[in-house]
């Protein structure tokens, strides 16, 4: 089974960004971000298809996150700009390995990494 590992969490100010990283230890195909907030359930952020090419985003974060893939390092990226205290939560990746590249439910997803702290202060 293929390991992710997550970077880049940390803690910011209300309108400050942070790039989060997901390096997987070998080929996946749609991978995506999670996050969970405490006392809430764990909610889908983005992904991206495996060639990179398509992309879908939650609402909250649409204009302020982006995904994207460096195919050749099994990497992917989130970059979250303008980022509000309500995205304060861990952060998980996720990976997975067929099917149709577009789906938001975290039990499609095969490979989850160990998640990263992301704390926004107002």
């Amino acid at each position: 089974q293929v390991q992710l590992v997550e970077s880049g969490g940390g803690l910011v100010q209300a309108g400050e960004s942070l790039r989060l990283s997901c390096a997987a230890s070998g080929l996946t195909a749609t991978m995506g971000w999670f996050r969970q907030a405490p006392g809430k359930e764990r909610e889908f952020v983005a992904s991206i298809s495996g060639t990179g090419s398509n992309t879908d985003y939650a609402e909250f974060v649409k204009g302020r996150f982006t995904l994207s893939r460096d195919t050749a390092k099994n990497t992917v990226y989130l970059q979250m700009n303008s980022l509000k205290p309500e995205d304060t939560a861990v952060y998980y990746c996720a990976a997975r390995y067929g099917g149709m590249w577009y789906t938001r439910s975290p039990n499609d997803f095969g490979s989850w990494g160990q998640g990263t702290q992301v704390t926004v202060s107002s």
